[in-house]
């Protein structure tokens, strides 16, 4: 026992752990300590952890003896659940917002591919969300590894959860990925990769940036990808436009990130984790990454009892597993399938995290009841153990001792209550505390972990696994939500290992050590943390990680570290406290003089603490950024003053000057080193500290090497702590100055919190304020004393703050009020001992005010005039009291206590009055009638004295208690005398004799509780006594009585002189009567008598009013005689001696028994002759069968059996048979349940089975009729186990049956060896019994089975060409058929089976190609032939020879009609091709021809050789060929598919080279040659008999680029030829589809369309600017752009309409639309401003003068004005807001407007638009527009103006 080793560890140190599980995962250690190391947890865990730390890991159980009680009551016992969706712990999508990914994905394709997202997805009929199915994707690596690995199914899972996928769906979602995601997959993936650059430059050039953003902050902008301004963080001193959404705070803008989606804020540093620079591209918030619908977590669940839990647990273990017991192997691989999601949707009930504090522990508890079946000593012992839960934390040597509040699962212990499959997820503890789970009932739980050191890896892993998930929460391991099989875990490089914990073993988990698990059905735990000393480095970094992550902690670091290092700590610790507080001390010290030189001089203590010696009992502000708890300092400022933040992130609090903000430091630099020195001293007591630890204490070498500027010189901390002490010498030898002083504390803020260094400045600061503090009270002392002699309601000086301050010695200052202040305090001090010494004499009321007036009128305000003043009042009250008592002279008005009180008031005041006297003397009369009072009460008290003495006191004024107490008994007594006297009234003639003795009673008791004595209550005693005698009578009277009861009740009444009353005469005369009817029934009773007797005395006793003693016993005799006759009746009945199968048979000793019973029956009966006759007939056959059985047990000892005949056995068998069925019938005709028939036909049984046995002496018996007899025969050797004969024909028929087993079963049971056969003939000499025929028959198929092994082992003896195949079918034959079994058989069936498995395989892999074929030779033949074809087309093609192809299909002939193709001069057969022929005479080109011009392979492969799609697979034969199994023949088919084999590699050997030549071919001239190698290609491959995917898809896409080539070398030449110009849309769609063809970027083709692409991408770029320009550019300039476009060498139609458009002009100004309202011509729809056509109300119909010549002066009148306009203003473009509404010229012009004429060709481009939109005055006459239309098209509301 003891440690030792773990159980897995066989021998020294190293752990070789053994697999578990269905994941093969190593076990973790366990451990078994003794008795002694299980005393100390803590140590025994310091004792182990080198070993089992590396494991992260390990389980402990505990000695036997441990054996806590449970404490809980599992009866009432409720709790809450969590719902966990197990199928979702790993196989869920990530919580994405599909509407931030359309935003995205909208912007990706307006910003690379040109387009929108016009229209909807749709798949399977519903809309499919790209997001989900993007996650999807990248959760298994992106769309290269889906497709490689067939992933489609599992990515659908997760894009619609709960539905099953067709292959033909997963082909059409892999499509549809391709289509619309795979350019933006690459483009995010490009995104990452330059985030992830520009983080880790940012890491590196830190500092640089920082500066560089302090400089530039007004300016920063942040853009998206498109260059575009997206917001502007506007920085105000007091109104922000934005603000952070951590820290509430819109300063820093310039590091502020706005969602692109919600535009709200974010900086930088606030994220979690945070960024150290703004990310390029589009960034979103996690708010609007994640959906709330999509959300992932544990819901609440129903409060459950644990009865209704283990209901619901089960349920789900019979759903899984059925009524058996699962093994973990199988839990475990369910488990993980369903994590997987391979098993479907599964949600489980866990009470998980249940406060022990609230629901209960499982440890028995010092303030929890004890259930009753525990013994208080073992409650006691496991209430203190150390390995309690709820003590752990707080043994000595944790650090979690100091902890003073109860903080739920680290100091108060979890309870978990779980079911199969609930699991906890992978995670570490809070601030890497070490854990301690403890599983209390139930069944197991099952551990993984991955060690600490190995935390980094895991987590890279997990990142890597769930891309999308950590993209969604990136803090998702703090989430507990997730899990991933450890199966993967491995595979990445993470050790993993696994805990199996049963109840009552506990389970470590290590700091930082990620673990997860899994329960195995219902059970109980719990768990709590605890941290012994070498958990503090971890505590360390565990706090830094919440730092990272912006988590807020669960309790300070540093708050524990100075608490425990103030406090007693174990020896232990000392190394690790010290190493974790001279971190703390250096962190803190480096950031203290940052601040420092950054300008933070101003610094302040925090207020102490209430209780410093315990963490957490007051609650420490957190940063605002980090949100980690501010114990050691902060910094704050005075323009958000409830903000704080560390001295980490102190930039980020405001924008103000450092100068304004303050730091907040609860410990000097000083004070933390000297803890630090404090635990390096107790570590080593003897030895000094280190050099090296006095100098990492030291004053910072950084700050005293740093300088700062400081009014225009450089100095050092020390210099500027030296200048100000010697200003502070200065100042403390002058006078007082208040802003002086002032202002050095002030200056010195910024040393307090150094090191031991800045000792002298502290003890300055404390001289100067306490200086300070005495001259502002000196000096507020005397401004009250001059305030309130001068009048006025001004408060007085204290007289005992004035003697404080001239207490001081020496004075710490020269103040000049200091004497005078002085000489004030010398008459209050005067004052004073007047008054203290009227206080303590007997002085008059006089002098006491006298003293009071002195004190009211003094400056300085004494203590002493408070009690001069209460005694005054005092005295004044009491005189008045005292009056009225002395003046009352009513009896009783004055209370005695009243007196007593007054008289030690006085007393007590030590005054002199007159009225004091006269109080004495009341109260010594008071105490004298108390006396007299208390004397009477003190002995037995008479009515008559008592009456006498209230006569007396009658007239005294004061009220003695005892007196009225003496005046309430007088009255008590008179009232009971009068109610006594009106109870005895008629009190004998009352029939209601209960109400009298009621009342009596009470009386009664009213009587005895008197105090006072009377004579009366004697008398009250008897009548009671005569009444309760009365009441009894009446009773007797109305009801039976018994005898005794009636004879004392009238001895009573004679004692009581009461039985001359008629009521006592009457119960006289029927005593009488009882008396002699009890004679005569006890007569009766002592004889035998008649029925009818007894009946007579039944009668008479109804007469009768009281109850007979002997009437008991005659009811009894009677229904005893009764009973006896109804028992007697199944013997009497006539058909007794019939047959008994129409009842059951009576029992024997039921008849005895009746029989014995008639002789003690009171009564007499005739029936009892009739049963003792009957028993006598049942004795003499008990006799008869007795010696039949002896006969049976004679015949059953015989040892010679032989044949059964020879010996007459078999007749003496019959025999005995035919006397037992006669001697059996006979016993059943009696009808009673005889013991020896069930014997005599269990005889009968035994004997024809044994005479069956003898039959098959001279019979061959089947196999079935032996078997039938077997099993008889193991009921018949339990009841004979001791019978000769019995046994000896069971021993035969065994032997018989092992026989029939091998020569006459059926189908053979079992194998039997032909040593069997040998043992079996053997053991047949042993056998007593002869079966001669069985012998002969076993013996001869012994023989057979010899002589076939001699021919196997000839065989095998031969070499392997003379072995043939049909021999071994013969032997296989017969060995199949033979009764034995040997390794002959097996070896030649086990041949046979591994030939024909590999044949079928064969077969199974050609039946495709082979078609009809029945044999694999033939077929093989026929794959071979193929092949040979193939390769000679190969051939061929390089001697360039023609191939005439129809002589190599496979099933055709010579004689078939076949087509010549005009080009390759190749054969084809009509019916390979399946081509028709419509006319003779054209000229063929096949398929393959047509590759040379650009053609593509069509889908149905139409006019291509092709084996009707059926070949055989390469791969597959391969396997096939290569199968590790060797053959004891030579097989022929084998050698074939060798040549197939190596023929289809010379094949694939082929086309590589064709396809490595096509891909080096990048040239134009040598696509001929690229063309035709891929034609031969082509064919070869369609003539093969093999198949080749990896060959056939290289082929196609080979195929694919060159046919890709031929299309884009054709657009080119048709573009040089100035033929056709491509569109934008033709060079995106060939430069989409050549990057998916992988293209080389180098081809000539990709860098010619890629030169087109840019091209035309800048002048669209211009145009759509210019046509959204809303005018700004001239028309010269878009004239300009218009010609630029139509020269250029892309098709640009859309753009150059749009720019026409915009050039259009209107009206006869000529100038395009503007904000002018303008009206149309109600023929022509042309558009004029209303001005000039000189319209003052636009009429509801208006035609143009072009459209009406006698309006033409409207349009000359405004000739001149209009020269002058277009002189002056440029004609604008229309506004882009009413280039939609205005429809403009339309298509329907007259022709006489297309055919205007030019005017001057030399003119300007304005000019010369002008002139071709000019519009003739005169046209012909249009058709009136349908004005209403057009209104909703207006911009202003009138019907036709705009």
């Amino acid at each position: 026992m003891g440690k030792g080793r773990p159980r897995a560890v066989e021998t020294g140190q190293n752990l070789t752990v053994s697999s578990t599980g269905s994941l093969n995962i190593q076990s973790g250690p366990v451990y078994y300590p003794s008795e002694e190391e299980f005393r100390d947890p803590l140590g025994y865990i310091y004792k182990i952890r080198p070993e089992a730390e590396p494991y992260g890991i390990c389980k402990i159980v505990p000695p036997k003896t441990w054996n806590p009680p449970f404490s809980l009551n599992l009866d009432s016992f409720t709790f809450p659940t969590k719902t966990q969706a197990i199928h979702q712990l790993q196989a869920r999508p990530a919580s994405c917002d599909s509407k931030t990914f359309e935003l995205e994905y909208n912007r990706f394709l307006e910003g690379h591919c040109g387009k929108k997202l016009k229209k909807r997805v749709i798949f399977e009929g519903e809309e499919l969300d790209l997001c989900k199915l993007f996650n999807a994707v990248r959760r298994y690596g992106g769309y290269d590894k889906v497709v490689k690995g067939k992933k489609w199914g599992e990515v659908f899972r997760f894009v619609r959860s709960g539905k099953k996928i067709s292959e033909c769906a997963k082909h059409v979602l892999c499509q549809l990925y391709r289509e619309h995601l795979y350019d933006y997959e690459g483009y995010y993936n490009r995104l990452n990769r330059e985030r992830a650059k520009s983080y880790k430059r940012g890491i590196n050039e830190d500092a640089k940036n920082e500066k560089k953003a302090k400089i530039y902050s007004s300016k920063r902008r942040r853009k998206n990808s498109d260059h575009r301004n997206v917001k502007v963080c506007k920085v105000e001193e007091e109104d922000h436009d934005q603000i952070c959404e951590q820290c509430r705070s819109g300063l820093h803008g310039e590091v502020m990130l706005l969602c692109d989606r919600c535009n709200k804020g974010w900086h930088i540093y606030c994220l979690s984790p945070p960024l150290k620079q703004v990310p390029p591209g589009n960034w979103y918030c996690f708010e609007c990454l994640n959906s709330d619908k999509d959300s992932f977590g544990f819901i609440p669940g129903k409060q459950f009892t644990l009865e209704a839990f283990r209901r619901l647990a089960d349920r789900a273990n019979k759903k899984w597993f059925g009524s058996g017991c699962a093994s973990r192997v199988q839990i475990e691989k369910k488990f993980w399938e369903i994590v997987e999601g391979l098993a479907g949707d599964v949600e489980v009930m866990y009470g998980s995290d249940l406060d022990t504090s609230v629901h209960g522990s499982g440890f028995p508890r010092v303030n929890d009841q004890r259930p009753e079946s525990v013994e208080p000593k073992a409650w006691d012992e496991y209430c203190k153990s150390p390995w309690n839960l709820n003590n752990l934390p707080k043994l000595k040597g944790s650090m979690l001792r100091a902890v003073h509040h109860n903080i739920t699962g680290v100091m108060v212990p979890w309870l978990y209550i779980g079911m199969l499959f609930s699991a906890f997820c992978w995670h570490f503890e809070d601030h890497c505390f070490y854990s301690m789970n403890y599983l209390h009932w139930g069944e197991p739980k099952c551990w993984y972990s991955v060690p600490g050191s190995e935390a980094s890896a895991f987590e890279k892993v997990m990142r890597d696994c769930l891309p999308d998930l950590f993209d969604a929460q990136p803090d998702l391991l703090f989430q507990l939500v997730t899990m991933l099989n450890p199966s993967v875990l491995r595979e990445n490089g993470v050790p993993v290992y696994s805990v199996l914990q049963e109840p009552g073993n506990f389970v470590i988990t290590f700091p930082r050590s990620y673990h997860g698990g899994f329960n195995l059905g219902l059970n109980c735990a719990e768990a709590v943390n605890f941290a012994p000393a070498d958990w503090l480095p971890h505590g360390g970094s565990g706090a830094e990680l919440y730092q990272l992550y912006r988590k807020a902690p669960v309790l300070s670091h540093e708050e524990l570290l100075c608490v425990v290092a103030k406090s007693d700590w174990d020896k232990n610790a000392s190394t690790y406290l010290r190493k974790e507080l001279l971190r703390m001390y250096k962190k803190e010290r480096t950031f203290r003089e940052r601040l420092w030189l950054s300008g933070i001089t101003r610094s302040s203590p925090m207020s102490p603490r209430r209780s410093p010696e315990f963490v957490g009992t007051e609650e420490d502000p957190t940063c605002i950024i980090c949100k980690q708890y501010l114990y050691l300092s902060a910094v704050v400022c005075r323009c958000r003053p409830s903000a704080f933040v560390c001295l980490e992130h102190w930039e980020h609090l405001c924008e103000c000057k450092s100068s304004k903000h303050r730091l907040l430091y609860r410990h000097t630099l000083a004070v933390l080193a000297d803890l630090v020195l404090i635990v390096d001293k107790h570590e080593s007591e003897e030895m000094p500290p280190s050099d090296s630890l006095l100098g990492n204490i030291s004053s910072s070498s950084e700050l005293n090497s740093l300088k700062k500027k400081v009014k225009g010189a450089h100095v050092t901390h020390a210099q500027l702590a030296e200048q100000w002490l010697s200003q502070a010498c200065k100042i403390f030898q002058g006078p007082f100055s208040g802003d002086a002083y002032a202002t050095l504390l002030k200056e010195a803020e910024q040393f307090l919190w150094a090191g031991a260094e800045m000792d002298s400045v502290r003890d300055v600061v404390k001289n100067l304020t306490a200086a300070r503090k005495w001259v502002q009270g000196i000096r507020d002392c005397l401004s009250k004393i001059e305030n309130w002699s001068a009048g006025g309601d001004f408060e007085k000086v204290a007289h005992k703050r004035v003697k404080k301050l001239l207490s001081v010695d020496p004075v710490p200052c020269n103040e000049p009020g200091y004497h005078k202040l002085k000489h004030c305090a010398e008459e209050a001090n005067l004052l004073v001992h007047d008054i203290d010494a009227a206080l303590s004499t007997f002085s008059k009321l006089d002098e006491l005010e006298l003293l009071y007036s002195r004190a009211c009128s003094s400056s300085i305000h004494v203590e002493q005039i408070l009690k001069l003043s209460q005694k005054i009042s005092l005295v004044k009250v009491w005189i008045d009291n005292a009056r009225k008592a002395i003046s009352n002279e009513q009896p009783a008005a004055v209370e005695v206590d009243i007196l007593y009180k007054l008289k030690t008031e006085i007393l007590e005041l030590q005054v002199q009055v007159q009225e004091k006297e006269m109080i004495f003397d009341l109260v010594s009369q008071a105490e004298s009638c108390q006396a007299r009072c208390r004397s009477l009460l003190s002995g037995s008290v008479t009515l008559k004295d008592v009456e006498v003495l209230l006569q007396e006191m009658a007239s005294f004024s004061v009220n003695i208690p005892e007196l009225a107490l003496l005046k309430q008994y007088q009255i008590d007594a008179s009232l009971w005398i009068t109610k006594l006297n009106d109870i005895m009234i008629n009190i004998h003639q009352r029939e209601d004799q209960q109400s009298v003795i009621n009342e009596l009673n009470r009386i009664l008791v009213d009587g005895e509780s008197l105090k006072i004595q009377v004579d009366e209550l004697s008398l009250v005693k008897i009548e009671l006594k005569k009444a309760c005698c009365r009441e009894k009578a009446i009773k007797a009277r109305n009801s039976k009585m018994a005898l005794d009861f009636l004879q004392q009740l009238l001895a009573d009444a004679v004692i009581l002189q009461i039985e001359r009353e008629d009521l006592f005469i009457s119960l006289s005369r029927e005593l009488a009567g009882a008396l002699q009817w009890e004679e005569r029934a006890k007569d009766i009773l002592a004889c035998k008598a008649q029925m009818s007797e007894f009946e007579d005395l039944i009668r008479m006793s109804e007469d009768i009013v009281a109850i007979m003693p002997s009437l008991g016993d005659v009811k009894a005799a009677i229904l005893v005689a009764n009973s006896w006759l109804n028992n007697s009746k199944p013997f009497l009945e006539p058909d007794l001696s019939g047959s008994s199968t129409s009842r059951s048979l009576l029992k024997l000793d039921d008849l005895k028994e009746l029989v014995s019973e008639s002789r003690f029956l009171k009564i007499t009966f005739k029936q009892q002759n009739v049963l003792e006759t009957i028993l006598e007939n049942s004795k003499r056959w008990q006799h008869d069968a007795y010696s039949l059985l002896q006969d049976v047990e004679c015949l059953y000892s015989v040892t010679d059996i032989g044949d059964g005949r020879s010996n007459d056995l078999i007749l003496k068998i019959e025999h005995i048979v035919n006397l037992i069925e006669s001697v059996s019938k006979a016993g059943l005709s009696f009808g009673l349940d005889f013991p020896e028939i069930p014997k005599l036909q269990n005889a009968c049984s035994t004997l024809h089975w044994c005479n069956k046995v003898l039959s098959f002496c001279y019979l061959m018996p089947s196999y079935e009729d032996v078997e039938s007899l077997m099993n008889i025969s193991e009921q018949l050797s339990i009841m004979h186990s001791s019978c000769n004969l019995l046994s000896s024909l069971i021993f035969g028929a065994k032997w018989l049956k092992k026989v029939s087993e091998v020569i006459s079963a059926p189908v053979k049971c079992n194998a039997c060896k032909l040593t069997d056969a040998e043992e079996m003939l053997a053991a047949y000499q042993d056998i007593s019994v002869a079966f001669p025929m069985m012998v002969a028959q076993l013996t001869e198929a012994t023989c057979k089975h010899r002589l076939w092994q001699e021919q196997v082992h000839q065989f095998l003896s031969l070499e392997m060409g003379e072995r043939s195949w049909s021999q071994l079918m013969q032997l296989e034959e017969y060995g199949k058929a033979s009764f034995f079994t040997c390794p002959e058989v097996d070896i030649v069936v086990s041949e046979v089976e591994k030939v024909e498995k590999w044949k079928q395989r064969c077969m199974d892999a050609v039946k495709t190609f082979a078609g009809d074929e029945s044999s694999l030779l033939c077929a093989l033949q026929k794959i071979k032939e193929s092949l040979d074809r193939s390769l000679y087309i190969y051939e061929k093609s390089e001697s360039c020879g023609g191939v005439c192809l129809y002589m190599c299909c496979m099933s055709g002939s010579e004689d078939w009609d076949f087509l010549t193709c005009s080009t390759c001069k190749d054969c084809y057969h009509l019916q390979c091709l399946e081509y028709r022929r419509n006319n003779a005479e054209e000229a063929y080109t096949c398929s393959y021809c047509q590759l040379l011009v650009g053609r593509l392979i069509p889908p149905n492969r139409c006019g291509f050789l092709r084996h009707n799609g059926k070949y055989s697979d390469l791969k597959l034969l391969s396997d096939l060929l290569f199968v590790d199994e060797k053959f004891c023949v030579r097989i022929e088919e084998r050698e074939i598919l060798q040549q197939i084999v190596d023929q289809a590699y010379a094949c694939k050997k082929c086309l590589t080279e064709i396809l490595d030549f096509e891909m080096s071919c990048y040239n134009k001239d040598q696509f001929t040659a690229v063309g035709k190698k891929l034609t031969t290609a082509w064919k070869a491959f369609g003539v093969a008999g093999v198949y080749d995917h990896q060959s056939y898809c290289d082929l196609e896409r080979a195929l694919a680029r060159f046919s890709w080539r031929f299309q884009v070398a054709r657009l080119l030449d048709a573009l040089e030829k100035d033929l056709e110009k491509p569109s934008v849309q033709q060079i995106f769609q060939h430069l989409k589809e050549g990057d998916a063809m992988n293209i080389s970027p180098e081809d000539h083709l990709i860098l010619k369309l890629s030169e087109l692409k840019d091209i035309g991408l800048q002048w669209v770029d211009r145009a759509k600017k210019v046509a959204a320009d809303c005018g700004a550019l001239g028309l010269d300039g878009v004239f300009e752009l218009i010609t630029e476009g139509e020269r250029l060498p892309v098709c640009l139609k859309k753009e150059l309409e749009l720019l026409r458009a915009r050039s259009r002009l209107h009206c006869i100004c000529r100038k395009p639309y503007d904000e002018r309202s303008m009206i149309v011509c109600g023929r022509c729809d042309e558009w004029y401003h209303i001005r000039c056509v000189n319209l003052v109300f636009p009429p509801k119909v208006y035609i143009c003068a072009a459209c009406m010549p006698g309006t033409q002066h409207l349009v000359s009148s405004f000739d001149s004005l209009m020269d002058h306009e277009r002189c002056t203003v440029e004609p604008k473009t229309p506004s882009p807001r009413h280039k939609k509404p205005r429809t403009g010229p339309k298509k329907s012009e007259s022709s006489a407007t297309q055919k205007m004429l030019i005017g001057d060709e030399n003119g300007s481009g304005i000019g010369h638009l002008r002139w071709r939109n000019r519009k003739p005055f005169r046209r012909a006459a249009k058709k009136r527009a349908e004005l209403d239309s057009l209104t909703s098209f207006f911009h202003r509301p009138q019907p036709i103006i705009t």
